[in-house]
């Protein structure tokens, strides 16, 4: 489904990513996970368009990934940001509707609506309150919800689970693989390893802007150097 293949990025005189190559299947869920500054939501940029690479191409669905964020959205990508970054003086519902700007599909857009509310029901509870005056927790799942307005096939999570409480993390990630369940793709970007590692059926380790593992989330999950630099206790 994507096909992401040598890709550089340069930021400046920083090589931000070396040589990045990752697939992702129709279904799935893939994990990459690393440290602070390891190049994981330069990653997810360059795929949505946001961060042009110097070298390497994004192939989705067999055909080059166009490079204009819209252009992106259009072909069925949507990304759910780093820090969620919702309109803050929007209400609830308006962020939704921002989600589905791109589209004229009336009858899809509520059908769409009505499944986000379903999967949040606390966004349908407070459709009408200014998103700025959501909880930390509240302003991710409008994120999500936002994501999802698009009615994409793929869906980019940029550490969903950042600034959360241990409740709200395990909430999210349970939300994660119901938006699986709903013949969603997601590739997911998160520090939280073992998470991360515990919904995905695929993962990368990425280091230093390089993919230094790949294999089963299941695999990684065991290994011991895995296990030693990202999981310690979360196991």
């Amino acid at each position: 489904m994507l096909k992401v293949e040598n890709v550089n990025v340069f930021y400046g005189g920083i090589h931000a990513l070396k040589g990045v190559s990752i697939e992702v299947q129709e279904g799935q869920i893939v994990s990459i996970i690393g440290s602070n500054g390891a190049g994981k939501s330069t990653l997810l940029n360059t795929i949505s368009g946001i961060i042009k690479p110097k070298e390497g191409s994004i192939e989705y669905k067999g055909k080059e990934l166009p490079k204009l964020p819209y252009k992106v959205v259009k072909a069925g990508i949507s990304q759910v940001p780093e820090g969620r970054l919702v309109f803050a003086n929007l209400t609830v519902r308006e962020n939704l509707m921002m989600g589905a700007y791109l589209r004229r599909d009336k009858e899809g857009i509520e059908k769409d609506l009505k499944d986000v509310f379903r999967l949040f029901p606390r966004l349908e509870e407070r459709v009408s309150q200014v998103a700025g005056t959501l909880s930390g927790g509240e302003q991710q799942m409008l994120a999500m919800g936002r994501g999802l307005m698009s009615n994409p096939d793929l869906i980019l999570l940029d550490e969903p689970s950042l600034g959360l409480a241990p409740l709200l993390v395990k909430t999210i990630f349970e939300i994660i693989e119901d938006i699986k369940k709903m013949n969603k793709t997601i590739l997911l970007v998160e520090q939280n390893a073992y998470k991360a590692l515990s919904v995905a059926d695929k993962a990368y380790v990425l280091e230093q802007g390089r993919i230094t593992m790949e294999g089963s989330a299941r695999e990684l999950l065991k290994d011991k150097s895995i296990q030693e630099a990202y999981l310690g206790k979360n196991q």
